[in-house]
């Protein structure tokens, strides 16, 4: 009781610490909403196979999360575990962004897919995971308040959407600022590229990791075994052997594939569904907004009702029943009744965003709990494997889908098939997946399953 009772952040560190995830969105928001527009638009290239190029960087990206998770897990510095990756990590992030919004024009189309191809991944699978692992893994190595954590959780993703809000409305705007075309996305690429950098490392230097041994939770009975000596295979075997662990990965992959095929399909929705590309800014906010009134209360309902899976579950479920609303209104046209259910059912989904970590934090604490092992590091990896798998497999669809619908990027108007397709891209299937995240909610107790080891252990 005592540990959950004490605090160790300061509002600032919390408000300095989410400010991290506007250095995140800053550069792989742009990539997710935005590079298959450039591809396609800009640069004239094929959307089905730029979907394939992403499906194999993927591979790339699901074998690099648990490789960076084992290395910070092993990392010992001056800076801690996590901090080093999350600093450096995010000079890659930078340099690669600006390389992927500059394809030399003056080359084949081969030269070109493989220039893409070889900074996509290099982003993802190198870069942004060191950064995106470390980034994640801190809010449990920096407190051991469950509270603070949903809180930490809270502020990363209210700058998240913020920042998103933003983009929705000023990158388009920020490419035809500075002469439209190739020229303009690599200009916007910079200022991206500059901001993340500048932000994450005072992101990454407002805090500090805790001493190891610090206020940990009580070790399973059994003689406790020194993460240190853990190797990667016992590691990976840990991961896999615990169902909470499997749980939160799907949900992540299944979470950010859902937000990857709305935010990679949302330029094209405005454009070619409902007649203007201006609308974005104001989907994207009526989207993303009421995900911060949602994390504002996601403290208070955790704090009082002791239970992030209820809340989370019970949140999505109300969501799906509004988003059938969504989807009738939608095939009507009518954007002031979108607008407004996609405001409401963000509301009830909203609180998932911000116990994400938390929930991720619960379950490290089951594997300690029931294995006397800290694997923090590779624990945390499922946020990175969801974010780019999920998220890089929705982007890659979202390309697939719009050549197989027919979509052809040059062309002055689209057929039918490609304007049903981009409907079902940005409504009906998000849907879908939200009642298959529904679903897996009802499985995660993993806090309650903590509880009941806690009590039985206070018992003896």
């Amino acid at each position: 009781m005592e540990q959950t009772e004490k605090k160790y952040l300061k509002w600032y560190n919390k408000l300095v610490y989410g400010a991290g995830d506007l250095a995140s969105n800053t550069s792989y928001g742009l990539v997710s909403s935005f590079v298959l527009l450039y591809l396609s638009d800009t640069m004239g290239l094929d959307t089905g196979i730029i979907g394939t190029l992403m499906l194999v960087s993927k591979i790339f990206d699901g074998i690099s999360d648990v490789i960076f998770g084992n290395l910070i897990d092993h990392t010992k510095s001056k800076l801690g575990k996590a901090r080093p990756w999350m600093l450096y990590g995010q000079i890659g992030v930078s340099l690669c962004l600006v390389l992927l919004f500059s394809i030399p024009q003056g080359i084949g189309q081969t030269a070109q897919y493989a220039f893409f191809f070889a900074f996509y991944t290099a982003l993802n699978a190198v870069f942004y995971t060191a950064n995106g692992i470390a980034y994640s893994a801190l809010s449990a190595l920096i407190t051991h308040n469950k509270n603070e954590r949903v809180q930490l959780g809270s502020f990363r993703f209210m700058f998240a959407v913020v920042t998103n809000i933003v983009m929705g409305f000023s990158v388009t705007m920020g490419v035809e600022a500075f002469g439209g075309g190739a020229t303009g996305w690599r200009m916007v690429a910079i200022i991206c590229a500059v901001i993340g950098l500048i932000v994450n490392t005072i992101s990454c230097l407002s805090v500090k990791e805790l001493p190891e041994d610090a206020d940990t939770e009580k070790a399973a009975d059994t003689e406790k075994v020194q993460d240190d000596n853990i190797g990667f295979t016992e590691s990976v075997k840990l991961l896999l052997c615990n169902k909470y662990y499997i749980l939160i990965v799907s949900i992540y992959i299944v979470y950010y594939f859902m937000s990857n095929l709305t935010t990679g399909s949302g330029i094209y929705f405005m454009q070619n569904v409902l007649g203007d590309g201006s609308l974005l800014g104001m989907f994207s906010m009526m989207k993303m907004f009421p995900v911060i009134i949602a994390l504002i209360f996601t403290p208070i309902l955790v704090n009082k009702l002791k239970s992030m899976q209820k809340i989370n579950f019970w949140g999505y479920l109300i969501s799906d029943i509004f988003g059938l609303v969504l989807i009738y209104f939608a095939s009507q046209r009518n954007v002031a009744m979108m607008l407004l259910f996609m405001f409401i059912k963000g509301i009830f989904a909203g609180t998932l965003t911000g116990t994400l970590n938390a929930l991720i934090a619960e379950i490290a604490g089951y594997t300690y709990r029931t294995k006397g092992v800290h694997i923090d590091g590779m624990m945390f990896s499922c946020s990175s494997l969801g974010v780019k798998v999920g998220g890089g497999l929705g982007t890659a669809a979202v390309g697939w889908l719009l050549k197989l619908g027919g979509y052809i990027g040059t062309a002055a108007t689209q057929t039918e098939g490609a304007i049903n397709m981009i409907f079902n891209l940005y409504i009906t299937f998000p849907v879908i997946l939200g009642v298959v995240i529904t679903v897996l909610l009802a499985f995660l107790n993993v806090e309650k399953e903590n509880q009941k080891i806690d009590s039985e252990r206070n018992r003896i």
